[in-house]
């Protein structure tokens, strides 16, 4: 799965890296995203890349209560195309949700230790994301969800779920899908080339989400 991750480039490195022609509002770096916050993601609006703030936690839209969104942080790849919360959005509704490192914690038999990965050289890279508008009672929210897989080789030893990020050049080809069925918007997902990751420890300061600041992503 996926439950924590940073994104601390800045923001011109953000607009460079992705393409983006207008600056982002409310721009801010995070040592320590949750869920249930807003996070930076991508969308293609049929004539160019926009740069903007989701709610992580995908709310469909037709849910009658909002904190449905704590359970759908994540969505298994393998199932998206069938699954009620998430099959429509296939053919139309992906977005890159922007990160620099992720945070995962390897089960041992006396503790859980919190590990950063990174993608080999890149300062920058996208997960592979669905996002939804809600109304209720007047009430607007945009969320999403991260895709996940089985892990490859090297994330298996950590956990048996990965976040499925997105190699470069796949990048437009999900933002801006061009997929005929949601079978096969959901096998160019599990198709997808692994990364090369790197990983180490980082201390239990980063269990607690209310902390955000470079502790979070000290090696232990």
């Amino acid at each position: 799965m996926c439950g924590r991750y940073t994104m601390l480039a800045d923001e011109m490195n953000v607009l460079q890296r992705f393409q983006l022609e207008q600056r982002i509002e409310g721009f801010e770096k995070s040592y320590n995203i949750a869920p249930g916050q807003n996070v930076l993601a991508i969308i293609h609006d049929g004539k160019r890349r926009r740069a903007g703030y989701l709610k992580w936690g995908l709310v469909p839209f037709w849910a009658k209560d909002e904190k449905i969104g704590y359970k759908m942080i994540n969505a298994r790849s393998e199932t998206i195309h069938q699954k009620p919360s998430f099959k429509h959005l296939l053919q139309r509704k992906h977005c890159l949700i922007i990160a620099d490192s992720f945070y995962e914690w390897q089960k041992t038999t006396e503790e859980k230790i919190p590990k950063r990965i990174s993608v080999v050289d890149q300062e920058l890279f996208a997960f592979a994301g669905l996002w939804e508008k809600w109304e209720h009672d007047g009430q607007k929210l945009f969320t999403c969800t991260i895709l996940t897989k089985d892990s490859n080789e090297f994330m298996a030893p950590i956990h048996h779920r990965m976040p499925i990020i997105l190699p470069k050049e796949s990048e437009q080809d999900w933002l801006q899908p061009t997929f005929p069925t949601k079978t096969e918007a959901q096998q160019f997902v599990q198709q997808l080339e692994p990364e090369r990751l790197s990983a180490y420890n980082v201390s239990n300061y980063v269990n607690h989400a209310k902390h955000n600041d470079a502790k979070c992503i000290e090696a232990v």
